[in-house]
């Protein structure tokens, strides 16, 4: 990377999802600039993840992000700690690894990938061969993201294309539609990187930002132009839902909070970052936890946490170290709960997510034991889920617009202050959500309830 690459003036902060900050081009925010790193295949050495920390304390402001794709985000960063913050984790083995614009990481892996019992594929082996392909399409829109799933039957996250093992031999290829995943060719597994690639060109062609934006007509003519020869099937109606390999189901992409035994060879650890956020700090200490348990790496979860492989005989009973800054058990109500930053780290958001979050994490606890998921949003963008909750809390203008059911560009019912959002939570337990976000009253300036005349 260049200094004068450094030095070039960034623009402000975005009004809307879409940038996707790397080392080199750090993103505006409300504490400064967020720097995003992308370990290659989700995966840290302890050496980088207690790297990825000291640039976390003497280049940003100690705080750091944990994202659904799971990569990780470095806040607080100026622009007289940029360029030293990108030497320390190039030279880490974490730097950026393409300037053209395009996704700094394109595949995600589930954390267990690779030492899964479940796979019938070499899962890391196929992710690499897919980012090297992936390398070589320029244009990529920098969202881009292929998901790959070894285990025949296992949900898939959303993501531009899809990659999965079939029951019947080999993978699939799937990609997004506006009414779901479609899957376009079965191929073998070697093949695949190959029509990754052709499927890739041919995508940028359409001059879409996301594949779920295609037309019917144009996801047709990207079935064409994949290899012949690799060719095993693809559907006459391009538009079709496949259910046969696409799970909707059954086993998850990214393992619960908790400790479970994957294998007779190893534990699993898994721990979420209560509402994606952790300091460097807490990064530090689980490093010196996994030193200690013998663990080799820390792997990131798309459930904006962390997965510890562990041998058999690791003394991993003593989770109390570790519940101070992580969630560790399946039932904490805060897993049910996603929150974005929001104010006053974030520019574009007017509340306190996180803190209104954790209020509302408690309240929300009867719904969360059954199931129910709901997101606070500093803003309409919905950074920490895009897609629709129970509820959703879009902040505006110190209030929270109240979504049920939907995304957070959606229309809200109602718009309230936090302490009426809690209020009407507490009572959904027995009335419902629909009822108790009823719009039966209104704000006044002051924020204040009023009932209509």
């Amino acid at each position: 990377m260049s200094g004068s690459a450094h030095r070039r003036p960034l623009p402000a902060a975005p009004a809307r999802r879409g940038w996707c900050p790397g080392l080199a081009r750090p993103m505006p925010t409300g504490d400064g600039l967020l720097a995003r790193v992308h370990p290659p295949l989700g995966i840290l050495t302890l050496q980088q993840a207690r790297a990825v920390a000291e640039g976390a304390r003497r280049f940003g402001n100690g705080h750091l992000d944990l994202t659904a794709r799971a990569n990780i985000q470095i806040r607080g960063v100026s622009e007289a700690t940029r360029t030293a913050l990108a030497h320390l984790l190039t030279g880490a083995g974490l730097g950026d690894v393409r300037a053209d614009g395009g996704p700094q990481r394109l595949t995600l892996t589930s954390p267990l990938a690779g030492r899964d019992p479940a796979e019938t594929i070499d899962v890391p082996g196929l992710a690499r061969a897919i980012e090297a392909a992936g390398l070589g399409v320029p244009g990529l829109p920098p969202k881009t993201l292929v998901a790959v799933e070894g285990r025949p039957g296992a949900a898939l996250p959303e993501a531009d294309c899809l990659v999965f093992s079939r029951a019947e031999g080999g993978v699939g290829l799937a990609v997004a539609t506006e009414r779901g995943s479609c899957e376009l060719v079965a191929c073998a597994e070697q093949d695949a990187p190959a029509v990754m690639a052709a499927l890739l060109t041919a995508f940028v062609r359409t001059g879409r930002r996301r594949m779920r934006d295609v037309s019917a007509a144009e996801l047709r003519a990207l079935a064409e132009v994949l290899p012949p020869d690799v060719l095993a099937r693809v559907h006459s109606d391009a538009r079709e839902r496949r259910r046969s390999g696409i799970s909707q189901g059954a086993l998850p992409f990214s393992p619960p909070a908790g400790l479970g035994r994957i294998a007779p060879s190893f534990w699993m650890l898994a721990l979420e970052a209560p509402f994606g956020r952790c300091t460097a700090d807490a990064l530090d200490r689980l490093a010196d936890y996994a030193s200690r348990l013998s663990a080799r790496e820390i792997r990131l979860s798309p459930a904006r946490g962390f997965v510890l492989l562990l041998p058999p005989d690791a003394p991993v009973a003593r989770l109390a170290d570790l519940s101070e800054n992580f969630i560790v058990a399946p039932d904490d109500p805060r897993r049910g709960v996603a929150a974005c930053t929001g104010a006053p780290a974030c520019a574009s958001g007017s509340t306190p997510t996180l803190a209104d979050a954790a209020r509302l994490a408690e309240v929300f606890r009867p719904l969360a034991a059954r199931g129910r998921s709901a997101h606070v949003s500093g803003c309409a963008k919905g950074c920490a889920r895009p897609g629709p909750a129970d509820v959703t809390l879009v902040g505006r203008d110190g209030l929270y617009g109240a979504v049920i059911g939907g995304a957070p560009g959606d229309e809200p019912a109602i718009h309230l202050p936090i302490e009426a959002v809690l209020e009407r939570i507490g009572r959904a337990d027995t009335v419902g959500l629909a009822a108790a976000f009823a719009p039966d009253c209104t704000i006044t300036e002051g924020g204040r309830n009023r009932r209509p005349t």
